[in-house]
């Protein structure tokens, strides 16, 4: 039995994560962790987010998820970061007048604008809907998970794909955006696994399977 661990620190619903990874790794413990301490002994970590980054960054420092994921990455262990999650691995974000972040990637996280266009039609931000992703990298994330499956977004702030020698998988609403990143044992999406049917099940399930390496 595995321990997977969800870093809870107050922002979004995590239900609906932990519920998928129930139904795709039954026979696996599933810990809602509010504290370092409850994460201790975990095989893997996930960094969900939903809202503002700035809210997000002080609600995980404040209970000392950042050494705590420091060392879960140090030591090899499977990372996964979900919407904000990702966001606050990056350089810094344009949300809230401007905000640092993790720094684990160099990238920065840019706002969509008011003015986002595609063929001449005005784009709705946030972005919400399912999205064709493209697979930039052969990782065992993607395993049986058909190039182009659509996943589900919701998000008013992006990691571009441009000059991003992390990305590995890019969707397209206006600009290029990373709709995932990687790097040594961490894999990061700006899509919500959890809600994005038989594909983002098989990635969860891809992720509870996977030794951290590619």
């Amino acid at each position: 039995m595995q321990k997977i661990v969800i870093l809870d620190y107050g922002m979004g619903n995590l239900h609906s994560v932990a519920s998928a990874l129930q139904k795709v790794a039954p026979g696996d413990e599933v810990v809602l962790a509010t504290t370092p301490e409850q994460a201790e002994g975990a095989d893997r970590l996930i960094v969900p987010g939903v809202g503002a980054i700035r809210d997000c960054m002080e609600g995980f420092i404040r209970p000392g998820f950042v050494p705590l994921l420091n060392r879960c990455i140090e030591t090899g262990m499977p990372v996964l970061g979900i919407c904000v999650g990702m966001q606050i691995m990056m350089a810094r974000s344009e949300e809230n007048n401007g905000v640092d972040c993790l720094d684990i990637f160099p990238q920065p996280v840019k706002f969509f604008g008011t003015d986002l266009k595609e063929n001449g039609e005005r784009l709705k931000v946030p972005h919400m809907g399912w999205n064709q992703v493209q697979q930039k990298i052969d990782h065992p994330m993607w395993r049986d998970i058909e190039n182009g499956s659509r996943f589900y977004f919701v998000h008013s702030y992006y990691v571009p794909a441009e000059n991003n020698d992390a990305l590995a998988g890019e969707t397209e609403y206006g600009v290029r955006i990373a709709a995932a990143v990687a790097r040594e044992n961490i894999f990061s999406t700006q899509f919500h696994p959890e809600k994005s049917a038989d594909a983002g099940l098989q990635l969860l399930k891809n992720f509870v399977d996977w030794n951290g390496q590619y």
